[in-house]
C-alpha cells in the first residue's frame, strides 16, 4: 500500500478531470464575456456615428446660414454631405448616413442608419433634425441612445 502512494506521488503533470474542469471553467466565462464585448464595441461604434451626426448638423446649419436653406446652394446646386458613413474611413462602416430636406429646404432629417454587424445593436437608426431633436432617445432594451 505504502508503495502505490508513492509511486502515485512521482508522476507529474494534470489529470484528466482537471484539464476538463480549467477548459469547462474557461467557456462559462467566454460565454459571459463575449456578449459582453461585442455590446461594448456596438456602443462605441454608436457613440462615433452620434458624433458624425451632430458634426453633419452643424455643416448643414452652416450651409443654412448661407444660402437661406438646407437642400441647395442659392444658385440650384444640391447639399451634398461631406461623407456618408461612420466611421468615415474603411471599407465596413458600421452606419450609413442620409439626409433628406424636404421643400422648401427649411427643414432636415439626418439618419445613421446601422449596417453590418451595427444591425444588432438595440438603439436601431440614429436621427437628428434642424430642431436638434434626436431620436430613439431609448433603445429596445430602455437604455439611453443618445
Amino acid at each position: 500500500m505504502r508503495r502505490l502512494a508513492m509511486t502515485r506521488g512521482d508522476h507529474r503533470g494534470f489529470t484528466l478531470i482537471e484539464v476538463m474542469i480549467v477548459v469547462a471553467i474557461i467557456g462559462i466565462l467566454a460565454a459571459v464575456a463575449y456578449p459582453s464585448y461585442q455590446e461594448s464595441v456596438r456602443k462605441s461604434a454608436r457613440a462615433d456615428a452620434q458624433a458624425d451626426l451632430m458634426e453633419l448638423a452643424q455643416i448643414s446649419e452652416r450651409f443654412f446660414t448661407t444660402n437661406n436653406r438646407y437642400d441647395q446652394t442659392r444658385a440650384g446646386a444640391p447639399y451634398v454631405l461631406p461623407f456618408a458613413q461612420s466611421p468615415r474611413s474603411g471599407a465596413n462602416p458600421r452606419y450609413n448616413i442620409n439626409f433628406a430636406a424636404p421643400a422648401p429646404g427649411q427643414a432636415y432629417l439626418l439618419q445613421a442608419v446601422p449596417a453590418g454587424a451595427q444591425v444588432a445593436d438595440t438603439c436601431g437608426t440614429l436621427s437628428i433634425n434642424q430642431l436638434g431633436v434626436t431620436l430613439p432617445a431609448l433603445g429596445t432594451n430602455n437604455r439611453p441612445c443618445w
